[in-house]
């Protein structure tokens, strides 16, 4: 679900990110418990919400270099 309606100063911003390189991605965590991504240099499209689940599923892929797909957590 794409949200529009988060608060400006709760965004964290991704340790890889720059302030001049085209990858500027960040999250939140939301009210009702969700995780929400944006692109600190797009915030006008509006985040994606996931689980906390789906939300270290994509994390725990992403870092443990899993050959491009992703792998579930339990």
């Amino acid at each position: 679900m794409i949200r529009h309606d988060l608060p400006e100063d709760e965004w964290r911003k991704s340790s890889y990110s720059t302030d001049t390189g085209p990858n500027c991605i960040e999250m939140q965590p939301t009210e009702d418990r969700l995780v929400a991504i944006g692109d600190s240099k797009d915030r006008p499209r509006g985040a994606l919400t996931l689980s906390p689940h789906a939300w270290a599923t994509f994390v725990h892929s992403i870092r443990g270099g899993s050959e491009g797909a992703f792998q579930p957590v339990s």
